[in-house]
């Protein structure tokens, strides 16, 4: 199943992504630097303002500007590298557990790493009733597994083992990192738009209404200019997410069936989370590393996950698995 999906090609994609991604932070944090520069001349210049004046003075500020923004580039990225996985933690409210603090939990995903000679990940638990699990890390040393208390105890053991092997899938695959990267390296972008467009439109507003440069000048310009940011940081968010395919979830589920040789386990596991995978106070972003997310955006078009009914069924034909028989009020796979 695996071999039919294209496993090498994917891994080198994946690879091909982040190098991509990462090659492509700093020209997006210039051109970022650069609009900043030309939203802040025109607005010191008040009624008096002139974009396109602004513009050419920004441009020509950039040569004594680039140095200092590679260097902050450095410097995030060095931050990124040695502190993402607390920053992600710090998102979802993880945990580190050892083998004391949970030892079923812990020899399950041991020995699911010494039958691939895998490097032992690091164990995180969220203690909340929902039912997920994803996998971070840049590098497989720095690998990470994290599940839901409520996933601990709503799995038999054979469910969890296969949960577990699938996120240790998407770390063989490079998925981990390629999420990573998405979202703490580039995702940074589309928030620091965010905070720049809040910021104008509030100040833009209040000068509208009054403001101690009079009867308002140049607010509209401002108004658009922060809608066009906002458009910029919206397909900046969906090019991102265009980058993750939804064919990564079926190869992981597909490695977990290769690890655990229990398919049937993998789907009920799947039909379980499907009920209440929710992870309340998960930001958008670190969602697209869970299990399962159903949020589908516009028409299903920016979904980070396919379909559970899909993948249940992938397993059922290419992996010879069955769902189990259906009980009173169990809910539907979504």
């Amino acid at each position: 199943m695996l071999a039919a999906t294209g496993l090498r090609s994917h891994i080198w994609n994946n690879n091909l992504k982040s190098i991509l991604l990462l090659a492509g932070f700093p020209f997006l944090i210039l051109g970022l630097v650069y609009a900043m520069t030309v939203l802040f001349l025109a607005w010191t210049a008040g009624e008096q303002a002139d974009v396109g004046r602004a513009a050419g003075e920004a441009a020509y500020a950039m040569p004594m500007v680039t140095p200092w923004v590679l260097i902050g580039v450095a410097i995030w990225f060095t931050i990124a590298w040695l502190s993402h996985q607390a920053i992600i933690d710090a998102s979802t409210g993880a945990k580190k557990v050892s083998r004391n603090d949970e030892p079923e939990l812990y020899n399950l995903l041991e020995n699911l790493c010494i039958s691939r000679g895998l490097t032992m990940p690091a164990l995180r638990i969220i203690e909340t009733p929902a039912l997920n699990a994803y996998a971070s890390g840049l590098t497989e040393k720095q690998a990470a597994v994290t599940v839901t208390r409520g996933l601990m105890e709503k799995l038999d053991r054979d469910e969890l083992e296969a949960v577990l092997a699938h996120e240790l899938t998407h770390i063989i695959n490079r998925d981990v990192r390629l999420l990573v990267i998405s979202i703490i390296f580039v995702g940074i972008i589309s928030f620091t738009v965010e905070i720049m467009v809040r910021g104008m439109l509030h100040g833009s507003l209040g000068r509208a209404g009054g403001g101690r440069r009079g009867s308002g000048g140049n607010a509209g310009v401002f108004i658009l200019v922060a809608m066009a940011l906002a458009a910029l940081a919206w397909m900046l968010a969906i090019a991102i997410r265009f980058t993750l395919s939804r064919k990564r979830e079926y190869m992981a589920d597909a490695g977990a069936v290769e690890l655990t040789k229990n398919p049937d386990a993998m789907i009920s596991a799947l039909m379980k989370v499907s009920g209440n995978p929710d992870v309340e106070g998960a930001p958008a972003e670190v969602r697209q590393m869970f299990l399962h997310d159903r949020s589908s955006g516009f028409a299903g078009m920016f979904a980070t996950h396919p379909p559970m009914d899909k993948r249940i069924a992938a397993l059922e034909r290419y992996a010879g698995g069955n769902r189990p028989p259906p009980r009173a009020g169990a809910v539907p796979a979504v």
